[in-house]
């Protein structure tokens, strides 16, 4: 609710038609808000002015002179042991959500049991839809049993991302198969013509919160016949069911993956449940094609592409990503936010761009095609001009944009990673892969910016500690030998196996050459072989031209 000067002085998220415990009808609420008018307009003047001031957030902050460090690092790190669930993983009580970047950070720290525990908990509960692949937005419970089952594509984004690093860390097959589990989902329901992805899938069915997704013991009866014992004992199913009457399956008391006949006898029982559902209303879906989660998704699809030697995924990311520079650029090469049935809808945000380049370097990363690089230098450069606060980090919109309360700067991770956290990680990567210091000079910018809010709030800005973390202590590897090459293969082969949070990756290849301030420039390829040089601050190993040297070299890291 504003005032006629346009400032906010009340607000919600949900007023229902009815009163419920706790919260008022929304008759009531514009009876109680047109009285406190009446009564008290100068009262709700002064609360809006100070409101406003609120949520202008980190424009308003002083640049920090006391920079991010390992002890604001080690603070975090202490906080999350301290609200960690180390019966059924994540963070607090319930509702619990994935929290992507506060897991990454705990895999670039080392701290692999919580991120573990964590991601093996929500690969095994109800979270998963076990059926069709596909995480839901959250839990409801503290066990991850009972999802709301809407499903995000920026969700399933950044947990592609979080467990391809589970398998490179662990080799588990659990997490090589969902992710395989949900990429098939996307690509089989969330896929839109010319090859973008839609936004997300209800929650509800026929009215029903749910009710695609659950079944009854009759229903797994009935269609598995003499193999549903085993199914049912796996999956939790249950003649009283686990939710309202029904199951919502889960893996939860059968962590560990069965021997391969038996998770193949389970993977074909999956597919005839998967057809049967096939049969049901399926929930609605918002196809609006939304340029940041399609750059989450494409960059997602980008690292485990390289990860799992799969370069159809590897190709599927560069079609994602075509499509949003090829159908949300204005003609001014400026990004549209959204596109829907063949029109763009407003002017682009920060995270937009963000999440955009950083698919770009990565596809850059994955195919060695020089033009991603050129595309994510031309975005950076616009947020310099339309976003940048000189006084350090960017706004969300641009200084064209359409004027509204505020205009905000702020760095805390919502669901989705902040912008100006993800262009820390920007940065950093131009930085190194371009040896121009003007990146690194824009990405302390950013950091100093929001110093002050990283001591306070250690929990709220773990993307852009990420980035600091890449910024600080780079992996530079190096790899010298034509990419189409059988020993060049097998280097990058034992790189894309290793989990390694901070690495930044160059094949020289043919006329490619390092920037002269790289610490590997001018080191060529040893007796004619593919050669790896790993490089930190400005010491690079010795050559390596064995893959199974390499990879020993990785893993001791």
């Amino acid at each position: 609710f504003l005032t006629p000067e346009q400032l906010p002085f009340y607000g919600g998220t949900y007023f229902p038609p009815d009163p419920r415990p706790g919260m008022p009808a929304w008759t009531q609420v514009l009876h109680a808000i047109a009285e406190a008018w009446d009564e008290r307009r100068e009262e709700i003047r002064a609360g809006g002015e100070d409101l406003r001031e609120r949520l202008s957030g980190g424009a308003l902050l002083t640049p920090s002179a006391q920079p991010i460090d390992q002890g604001i690092l080690d603070a975090v790190v202490m906080r999350l042991k301290e609200s960690f669930d180390a019966r059924d993983g994540g963070f607090g009580r319930a509702p619990k959500f994935p929290q992507a970047s506060v897991i990454e950070l705990l895999l670039l720290r080392g701290e692999h049991t919580m991120a573990l525990d964590t991601l093996r908990a929500m690969a095994s509960g109800g979270i998963h839809d076990q059926i069709g692949g596909g995480f839901a937005r959250y839990s409801v419970d503290a066990t991850w049993t009972v999802p709301h089952f809407e499903k995000m594509l920026y969700d399933n984004a950044l947990l592609i991302e979080l467990l391809t690093s589970a398998w490179q860390e662990t080799k588990s097959p659990l997490y090589e198969a969902r992710v395989a589990e949900t990429i098939q989902w996307v690509e089989r329901e969330m896929e839109v013509k010319g090859g973008g992805f839609a936004s997300s899938l209800d929650a509800d069915s026929e009215h029903e919160e749910g009710k695609f997704y659950v079944w009854s013991a009759a229903e797994i009866d009935a269609l598995l016949g003499p193999r549903a014992p085993r199914f049912k004992d796996i999956y939790d199913v249950t003649p009283d069911g686990n939710w309202e009457g029904k199951t919502i399956l889960n893996r939860l008391h059968h962590l560990a993956m069965e021997d391969g006949a038996i998770e193949e006898e389970l993977a074909s029982c999956r597919a005839i449940l998967l057809q049967a559902r096939a049969a049901r209303v399926r929930p609605g879906c918002d196809d609006k094609v939304l340029a940041d989660w399609n750059g989450l998704m494409s960059a997602a699809l980008a690292s485990a592409g390289m990860a799992f030697a799969r370069p159809d995924w590897i190709a599927r990311a560069a079609a994602a990503f075509a499509f949003i520079r090829n159908n949300l650029t204005e003609s001014d090469g400026r990004l549209a936010h959204a596109w829907r049935e063949g029109k763009r809808a407003h002017r682009a945000m920060l995270d937009d761009y963000a999440n955009m380049s950083r698919a770009a370097l990565l596809l850059h990363e994955a195919t060695g095609d020089a033009v991603y690089l050129a595309q994510a230098r031309r975005w950076v450069a616009i947020c310099d001009t339309h976003y940048r606060d000189p006084r350090g980090g960017y706004f969300f919109t641009a200084d064209d944009a359409e004027a509204l309360l505020v205009r905000t700067k702020q760095a805390v991770d919502q669901p989705n990673p902040s912008g100006n956290g993800t262009l820390v990680e920007v940065l950093a990567r131009l930085h190194y892969l371009t040896g121009e210091d003007i990146f690194r000079q824009r990405a302390d910018e950013v950091l100093a910016a929001f110093a002050g809010e990283a001591q306070r709030n250690l929990f709220g800005l773990a993307t852009l500690l990420n980035g600091a973390e890449l910024l600080a202590r780079a992996l530079q590897i190096v790899v010298v030998g034509a990419r189409d090459a059988a020993d060049t293969k097998a280097l990058l082969a034992a790189v894309d196996g290793a989990c390694l949070p901070t690495r930044v990756l160059s094949v020289i290849d043919g006329a490619a050459s390092l920037p002269p301030s790289h610490p590997a420039s001018g080191k060529g390829a040893l007796g004619g072989r593919a050669t790896a040089y790993l490089c930190e601050g400005t010491v690079c190993s010795l050559p390596l031209t064995d893959a199974a040297a390499l990879a020993a070299a990785l893993a001791a890291r």
